[in-house]
């Protein structure tokens, strides 16, 4: 079922109004993240200004149940907006106000705590065929069909308006193990959801990754994919030892990218179980950190490319697939193009999987100290783009804003294993950069189909990959060794606290041109850990502007030339699109914790949605142009009695002094 992302209206004076629509959490099935919105540009970006919030009210239950980061990216359709929330509720507001319209509550949290995972979803999915729409939702173990008009069950689909998503799969006994955080795909009369099996720990009965497809109407499964192939499939054999048999994971926690036209499904895959040992699992471990292509009617595989061979990094594919148009040496190319949380750019033609610029396998290094692991010899370069984050470790790169820092970000750092990319994780402690929250995370890149130029935030932090013997202490653990991934920020192990042991910048907005294979520009992004600032060891310094906020949500690209990006500090940051450089920040109740989106409504009026907090400090926000005339006028509950301007100041002052926000898992 194809969408429109434009309507045509009239206005009150006969003049056509084009409402433009962000039916996808992606923009687009094809998660180009790119609106033809244009009203919001370089030249007026300044006057953006708050219009409305929303605010989910979850708050901590007993048991450990929390809600954690507000990640949702909403839809908005025909001047509504459907969004998740962090306890997989289902909410319908006013494009225009932000009013509540309904909400629909699966009790996600009745399930009690995850393994390791706090509460938190990225989005829904929109169909429509006729006179029907629903919404999708896809919480823990079950497929939910809401009526948009109701907010209620659609009771035919399935068992009482949801399908069972752990039904007749291997291993899938405890509904405490399968989570969803990223939205379903929509293709024709299919709906189509990975999976989430909680990360970093390798117990018995360790279930496998899935990609399944329910009619939308019945809540019927119509096909299932096992990422880690089962006797008989292709890929079955890169498990040495039947590995297969005892090892879980290769989730499809990130989004999933669909072109409609061709009916063919990008799925990208994580990291086996454990996700730094591999002692039990040898081989080079299919599909694993794979970006798969499949028949999304069938579920047959297309094609595949495998970025990491025996994964002992957690470099799994958090980002979904860009579907791009570029020209490649007068050539036009349909392609897909991958990015990573190592930093690596992959580009192919979507519909062969060949790559548009070699990919080489070069020789890694393959020395350990662990017992029984047998790194894989070569992991795949990309001859272009070059890598859009710093990679590997050095003394070269030891934090030397003052001598005295750079002494003691020497001495620590000697304590660990460093070396280039992928090497191999130790008893000792590896420093792994980019980290396992990348690079590029959940958030992705933007893709401008008019420049043929992605859009990627980055995160350059350092952390260490250390290996230890399990002590037994864990029922749920099977196996010899287990594993820990520790920052090198905010832990007790570092002598310089939250000032990082490398170098700024610690995040970076990044223009890859596609066309060309090149970096266009690069910008250091947001002005870092205040707490960084404060520290005792750079009183009287004058630190770097923009020492850079790492963070997991992406950018947005607009027709209007601008980047919309937030993540990690209480901001949303406006880029000119040509040049990268900032051209507004506007402050947010909480620090970004998700992705953007923009729309403009029936009104005409063009807004600016992003997703901030976590735990019970969230908040919803929606910015605007402040009006120049009566037929632009913010709405009434955002204006009255200057509520609104009273409130951006109160922004303004909390985003001075607030910190970053905290790392967040799948």
């Amino acid at each position: 079922m194809a969408m429109l992302s434009s309507v045509v209206l009239w206005g009150a004076q006969g003049q056509p109004q084009i409402m433009v629509e962000w039916n996808h959490t992606g923009s687009a099935p094809s998660q180009t993240k790119y609106s033809a919105a244009a009203d919001i540009s370089p030249s007026n970006v300044g006057r953006l200004d708050l219009a409305w919030q929303w605010r989910p009210k979850e708050v901590p239950l007993p048991d450990q149940t929390q809600p954690g980061n507000f990640q949702a990216t909403p839809l908005m359709v025909d001047n509504v907006l459907y969004l998740s929330t962090p306890f997989n509720r289902v909410v319908a507001l006013n494009a225009e106000t932000g009013n509540e319209l309904w909400t629909f509550d699966p009790k996600a949290y009745l399930d009690g705590p995850g393994l390791n995972l706090y509460y938190q979803h990225r989005g829904v999915a929109f169909w429509h065929e006729g006179n029907e729409s629903r919404v999708f939702m896809n919480s823990h173990d079950r497929l939910f069909s809401v009526d948009t008009r109701t907010g209620e069950l659609v009771t035919r689909f399935g068992q009482g308006g949801y399908a069972m998503l752990r039904e007749g799969l291997r291993n899938h006994d405890n509904k405490t193990e399968m989570r969803q955080s990223s939205p379903p795909v929509i293709y024709k009369n299919l709906v189509i959801v990975g999976s989430s099996i909680p990360d970093r720990l390798q117990y018995k009965g360790d279930p496998p990754g899935t990609i399944q497809a329910f009619d939308v109407r019945t809540g019927k499964r119509v096909w299932v994919f096992y990422t880690i192939p089962q006797p008989g499939e292709f890929g079955n054999e890169t498990w040495e030892n039947d590995s297969w048999a005892v090892t879980g994971h290769v989730n499809v926690w990130g989004p999933m990218t669909l072109d409609e036209t061709r009916g063919l499904l990008y799925v990208p895959t994580s990291t086996p179980s454990s996700d730094y040992y591999g002692g039990r699992r040898p081989g080079a471990n299919l599909f694993a950190e794979t970006l798969l292509c499949l028949d999304a009617a069938t579920g047959n595989r297309k094609w595949h490319f495998q970025a990491v061979h025996h994964g002992l990094w957690d470099y799994d594919f958090p980002a979904p697939p860009n579907l791009v148009t570029i020209t490649v040496d007068g050539r036009r190319i349909d392609a897909v193009a991958q990015v990573s949380k190592q930093g690596f750019t992959y580009v192919f033609d979507r519909v062969t999987g060949q790559p548009v610029w070699p990919i080489q396998e070069r020789p890694v290094d393959t020395s350990t100290d662990v017992p029984g692991e047998k790194p894989w010899p070569t992991q795949p370069f990309p001859a272009k783009p070059p890598a859009f984050t710093p990679q590997g470790v050095t003394l070269e790169d030891a934090n030397d804003l003052t001598p005295e820092i750079k002494a003691l970000a020497l001495e620590h750092m000697k304590k660990f294993r460093i070396g280039p990319i992928f090497t191999p994780p130790s008893l000792r402690g590896t420093l792994m950069r980019p980290s396992n929250t990348g690079g590029a995370n959940w958030g992705g890149a933007a893709f401008d189909p008019e420049t043929g130029v992605l859009y990627v935030k980055t995160s350059n932090y350092v952390y260490i990959n250390q290996v230890c013997k399990n002590d037994g202490s864990d029922p749920r653990i099977d196996g010899e060794y287990h594993n820990y991934c520790t920052g090198i920020v905010d832990t007790p192990t570092s002598p310089l606290g939250p000032i990082p042991i490398t170098k700024p910048p610690y995040a970076e907005l990044v223009a890859i041109d596609l066309n060309k294979g090149e970096i266009a520009w690069r910008v250091p992004f947001g002005e870092g850990n205040p707490a960084i600032r404060t520290h005792s060891l750079l009183k009287g310094i004058t630190l770097p502007a923009r020492l850079g906020t790492p963070g997991n949500a992406g950018s947005i690209v607009t027709k209007g030339g601008l980047v919309f990006v937030g993540s990690g500090d209480p901001y949303l940051y406006a880029f000119d699109k040509t040049t990268g450089r900032e051209l507004s920040r506007v402050p947010t109740p909480f620090p970004v914790s998700a992705t953007p989106m923009t729309y403009k409504t029936k009104s005409g009026r063009q807004f600016v949605v992003v997703a901030t907090g976590s735990g019970a400090n969230t908040a919803l926000v929606a910015f605007a142009l402040r009006a120049r005339s009566a037929a632009h006028s913010p709405p009434r509950r955002a204006r009255r009695g200057g509520e609104a301007r009273q409130l951006n100041r109160k922004l303004a002052r909390r985003a001075r002094s607030a910190s970053p926000i905290g790392r967040s898992l799948n």
